[in-house]
């Protein structure tokens, strides 16, 4: 055999091993950058969040297999219909409860639900209210022997197959929409945004923990108030899809048009309770499906000026 000739396929094959390991190294590198194994290998099944139309104020039930979370229980009234709700939904015991802030619009039917339903966490915000609304959940908390999980900003939590990250608050305010909890729901490859009542300081204290709130679907913060969705924030958080939970014809006049302004400015898709109620959308981890359309109307609760002639 000619050495030349096994000398120079020995070089290809060096060459070509070369060209593997240094692709390869490549490859390391990208699933690295990227934080591994997408998600959707680790999901199973379908994710559930309803915006349950509750009247002016909020109340989001998120279903994960057999696992449910309860973010806010609308107002006093409110706590029997939402009892109903989730048992239409086969709920019979809830993981996570959550009161964002000591709202009566947030945690008015609270009692009621930690009354009737075993909850493994009840999580609120290290703050107080000197009201009957905010005494009531204290006291079936204590009736039930529950303790109050503070949130801290960065800790994660599972949900099934899905996890949350708190966001907020990272201190106390002086206006207690601030005083929010925030958190951002993950399933597979998709994400949710949940920010309460928080307004302008919460939220930019919100984009300045460094965490990615960059999402699908957002909750619109304070119900399409004004004072929240900043630009800033709504910069950041770019979703492509928005749920307002309010009343129609609502005395607050929610939602305002620079809110609305904003979110149709940038091409994102809106659903609102008091204009289609119950909203439920649906995931895989990749795909999003709702049970209606968008909202097309961009009409404002506030009254314009032809209206008020």
């Amino acid at each position: 055999m000619n050495k030349n000739k096994k000398n120079g396929g020995r070089g290809l094959l060096s060459l070509f091993l070369i060209l593997v390991v240094f692709v390869a190294g490549i490859v390391a590198v990208g699933f690295y950058m990227n934080g591994g194994i997408q998600h959707k290998s680790f999901v199973d099944g379908e994710l559930e969040i309803h915006y349950i139309d509750i009247g002016q104020g909020d109340c989001t039930l998120v279903k994960c297999g057999d696992h449910a979370m309860l973010i806010d229980a609308g107002e006093n009234d409110k706590g029997t219909q939402i009892q109903d709700y989730l048992s239409s939904q086969n709920v019979k015991k809830i993981d996570y409860i959550i009161g964002t802030h000591p709202h009566s619009d947030h945690i008015g039917g609270m009692d009621v639900i930690i009354y009737k339903f075993d909850c493994d966490v009840v999580m609120m915000p290290d703050v107080e209210s000197d009201t009957k609304t905010y005494r009531d959940v204290v006291n079936a908390m204590k009736a039930k022997n529950y303790t109050n999980t503070v949130p801290v900003p960065g800790q994660q939590y599972s949900l099934g197959d899905a996890t949350f990250t708190i966001l907020a608050p990272s201190r106390q305010y002086d206006n207690m929409n601030d005083n929010s909890i925030a958190l951002v729901l993950t399933y597979g490859d998709r994400k949710f945004l949940f920010t309460g009542d928080a307004e302008e300081n919460g939220e930019e204290d919100i984009v300045n923990t460094g965490i990615n709130i960059d999402c699908d679907v957002y909750q619109v913060g304070h119900h399409g108030s004004r004072t929240a969705s900043s630009e800033t924030f709504l910069n950041a958080a770019s979703p492509a899809y928005a749920v307002i939970s309010c009343a129609e014809g609502n005395s607050y006049g929610h939602p305002h048009a620079q809110t609305l302004n904003e979110l149709r400015y940038r091409g994102i898709k809106v659903f609102r309770t008091d204009e289609q109620g119950t909203i439920v959308c649906t995931t895989d981890g990749v795909n999003i499906k709702w049970n209606c359309s968008p909202s097309e109307t961009w009409k404002v609760g506030e009254a314009t000026k032809s209206s008020k002639k």
